[in-house]
């Protein structure tokens, strides 16, 4: 038996949390339970979970996953799923380490041989389209996100629209020479809020382009009323909030069973990433992974206490963009490897200069809370 003998946590620049867990026979897992907004509820909820296991077997990652969820009378939610995400995540580091394999191969092999990648332009101004979709092809790139429109009100004009025709048109090249391609859109993401599946299901019925939604939905359980209900064309859990490897996993072939594809939401760190690419690795239903690599999120801090996807990563080179695709991770685990120092070392500047992330407040023309 391999007890679970440690848990750290560490808040790295520029608003993850990181999860270390070193067993009995001495290897080190890590997992990644960011919340964006919420750092300290999830840090008291990682206290408690490491209360609850310290001393179990790190071999049993679905009996700690089934208690931790289960056992505990109150179930789901960001705060609660997002430290168990750390959790998981981490133990499932560990188990492919021990075994010298990658996640992947734990889950039942590979169905592909390179992941498709997306990486973020913004896009609340036509006029940023052009040169941050141009940046991202020379980065590898051949899909971006950007927003659809800047901020509407709760009723508004169908002219506001026309920007984000505007902002497509340029991010491809239409009105400022060839930059990725046809224009096109692959999915409409987050069209309406996601308590809304009898809505959302309306919407679906009324428009040609897939609708994608997700990353504020926890469990299987949360994406079943809107798979039944044929509403959305395309899951997007996020692995750091749904309750880890384990139950992306269980998403992705739930999903299948409704002919539902899976594109993981990920602004996040590089464990989060790793951690998706294994699932995608190994799942028929993946479509495509978001990638945080200079995402807006990642500039806001000063160079002393600054990170991007790859500043952890001893083995940065996994993360390579070539012609829109990664590649399959082959290390053991999580397939890459964590700068243990550089993390200690930038987590106490992070925690002492810096309070917790919190997310913008935005408001409309008349004071009222706008959200996204």
């Amino acid at each position: 038996m391999t007890r679970i003998q440690e848990l750290e946590v560490f808040r790295v620049p520029p608003r993850w949390l990181f999860v270390r867990i070193v067993t009995s026979d001495g290897i080190v897992g890590w997992g990644e339970a960011t919340l964006e907004g919420h750092t300290e509820a999830v840090e008291g909820a990682l206290k408690d979970l490491w209360e609850k296991f310290m001393g179990w077997d790190s071999n049993d990652i679905e009996d700690i996953w089934q208690v931790a969820y289960r056992a505990r009378f109150y179930r789901g939610g960001p705060v609660l799923m997002s430290a168990l995400s750390g959790l998981n995540i981490a133990l499932w580091d560990i188990k492919g380490k021990r075994l010298g394999v990658p996640v992947w191969q734990l889950l039942g092999g590979k169905v592909r041989d390179r992941i498709k990648v997306y990486g973020w332009i913004g896009g609340d101004k036509p006029s940023d389209v052009v040169a941050a979709a141009q940046r991202r092809k020379e980065q590898g790139f051949m899909a971006v996100k950007m927003n659809g429109t800047e901020k509407i009100g709760w009723i508004d004009s169908p002219a506001k629209l026309q920007d984000s025709v505007a902002r497509i048109a340029q991010g491809h090249g239409k009105a400022a020479g060839e930059i990725i391609g046809t224009v096109s859109a692959s999915f409409h993401r987050g069209a309406l809020l996601p308590t809304q599946p009898e809505e959302i299901a309306d919407l679906k019925n009324l428009v040609a382009t897939p609708i994608a939604l997700g990353e504020r939905l926890y469990t299987r359980m949360d994406f079943r009323p809107y798979f039944e209900r044929r509403a959305i064309d395309i899951a997007q859990p996020d692995i750091s909030h749904c309750g880890g490897i384990s139950e992306l996993h269980r998403i992705a072939t739930l999903a299948e069973a409704y002919d539902v594809a899976l594109a993981p939401h990920c602004p996040l760190g590089p464990i989060a990433f790793a951690a998706c690419l294994q699932v995608a690795t190994c799942t028929a239903n993946f479509v495509i992974q978001e990638m945080s690599w200079e995402i807006h999120y990642n500039a806001r801090l000063d160079s002393e206490v600054g990170a991007d996807l790859h500043t952890f990563v001893v083995n940065p080179e996994v993360f390579r963009v070539q012609d829109g695709h990664v590649g399959i991770l082959q290390a053991p685990g999580l397939g890459i490897e964590i700068n243990e120092e550089l993390v200690r070392s930038m987590s106490a500047k992070y925690v002492e200069r810096y309070p917790a992330w919190r997310n913008p407040l935005w408001r409309g023309d008349d004071g009222t809370v706008a959200e996204w």
